[in-house]
């Protein structure tokens, strides 16, 4: 018999919650081999977390069982008393002795970080480049949820000592710790607790190893940057792209739409991904990708603490699982020498505190969810195969006082159930139009048409709707 006890970690200097992770239960059985539904679930978690923590979606799961990189900041210590786990033979003889839980809300910074020429994997030097995606994450487990606001490469940082005042170049100038500090004081003095960084060499073997993805591809994409070794040549519609047709999708940036285009392709490839993962077969492929993973991660997050992040990931609800796109508008050419996001602070105010629980920086900032939800605007997209679906969403919510709706383009996604897009993080709004129209699908994502509060994908439940 094994009988663990509580788990303990100290308050740290950087704002770090009082406790992180608490031991849920004490097992005091027989540890269960990996046979066991917990297990099955723990694999399940691991591939959640891989979808839902990895920017250019790889995998925090492989921190499971990989060696950790020394931390940059040693913003806590965990002390634990009792067996662990024993691990005598692989994947299919890993036994699990203690179950952990997320204490307190955690934020956590991850990097996507660009590939440097002439380095190969497993070099230290590996994430000294700039970071490609750039990703703020939440959990909280009062709700429970997990939050994730997408930071575009490119967003503009002022006085912040950076050689280029772009927030990517903060990794390449002084690593996880510059670059924590530099987006805590930039978004509000947000406390980030736990860094994780990866390489985009790391994404290409991953998808490759789960057999490709389903993509929808909208546009000719046909896009050449020589100074990144990057040829990008997909034809439009639906396709299983491989690791490298998956990595030229996301990276993408031949459009009008720059590095917030990238930055919603990057959730879409996310879903994709989440999809994917989805399949029972697949999980006989963790192991191998925990192997090829190793190589390209670098993180301060200890042990204990992922397995708590994979637990809290097995409650989630898809509801509770929103990705947000930091607001904001491209420079003009006549403001700066360089292309810069430049982000919209009072929209960002809302989101943060909103989404991250985070006070705004003006104590008389205005409170964007309170815009009337009929002058906000709603683009509308058909994507079946059905004309003038569009067009009769359009007319029901004008006879209720909807005079800001637009249309987009029709597409072939062919959507069975219309998706509602919380484009600019208005949840509340979201739920008005669903209720409106009897329909709907709410997703909290970037993924609609970036000068809309809210885009309506129109799927052919609502044809059924029109019939009745």
């Amino acid at each position: 018999m094994v009988n663990c006890k509580e788990v303990k970690v100290e308050q740290g200097e950087e704002k770090l919650p009082d406790t992180v992770i608490m031991l849920k239960s004490e097992q005091q059985n027989k540890p269960p081999k990996v046979k066991s539904p917990f297990i099955k679930g723990l694999f399940w978690g691991s591939a959640f977390s891989l979808t839902a923590i990895i920017s250019a979606l790889l995998g925090a799961t492989a921190a499971l069982y990989t060696p950790l990189s020394k931390v940059v900041n040693d913003l806590s210590k965990i002390e634990f008393n009792g067996v662990r786990s024993d691990n005598s033979g692989g994947i299919g003889d890993y036994k699990w002795v203690s179950r952990y839980s997320v204490g307190r809300p955690v934020n956590i910074l991850v990097l996507g970080i660009d590939e440097l020429a002439n380095v190969s994997a497993g070099s230290p030097d590996l994430f000294k480049s700039r970071s490609d995606t750039i990703l703020l994450l939440r959990f909280d487990p009062q709700e429970p949820s997990l939050k994730m606001l997408s930071i575009p490469r490119d967003t503009r940082v002022e006085n912040q000592g950076l050689t280029i005042p772009k927030i990517n170049q903060a990794n390449a100038d002084g690593g996880p710790t510059l670059a924590a500090k530099v987006i805590s004081s930039t978004f509000n003095d947000i406390p980030i607790h736990r860094y994780l960084r990866v390489t985009t060499g790391g994404f290409r073997e991953l998808v490759d190893l789960l057999g490709g993805i389903e993509i929808y591809v909208p546009q000719r994409m046909l896009y050449q940057d020589l100074t990144q070794n990057l040829n990008i040549d997909l034809q439009p519609g639906w396709q299983t792209l491989d690791g490298a047709g998956a990595e030229q999708f996301a990276r993408f940036r031949g459009d009008q739409k720059g590095d917030i285009g990238r930055v919603q392709r990057q959730q879409m490839v996310l879903k994709a991904l989440k999809e994917r993962l989805k399949n029972p077969l697949i999980l006989a492929k963790l192991p191998e990708a925990i192997r090829i993973m190793q190589q390209y991660i670098d993180t301060n997050l200890t042990p204990e603490e992922i397995f708590a992040l994979v637990s809290f990931s097995l409650n989630i609800d898809k509801d509770n699982l929103n990705l947000i796109l930091l607001p904001g508008r491209f420079s003009y050419p006549q403001e700066y020498e360089l292309s810069y996001w430049i982000m919209d602070n009072n929209v960002k105010d809302n989101i943060l505190k909103t989404y991250f629980n985070q006070n705004p920086s003006s104590v008389n900032f205005p409170e964007i969810n309170n815009t009337p939800v009929t002058d906000l605007r709603i683009a509308l997209e058909n994507t079946t195969k059905i004309n003038g679906l569009a067009t009769s969403v359009f007319n029901h919510l004008g006879k209720q006082n909807f005079t800001n709706c637009y249309f987009l383009n029709d597409s072939e996604l062919n959507l069975e159930k219309t998706q509602i897009i919380v484009q600019k993080g208005n949840l509340e709004a979201a739920k008005i139009i669903q209720q409106r129209l009897g329909i709907g699908e709410i997703d909290v994502s970037s993924t609609g048409d970036l000068d809309s509060d809210l885009t309506i994908k129109v799927g052919q439940d609502w044809s059924e709707t029109m019939d009745n």
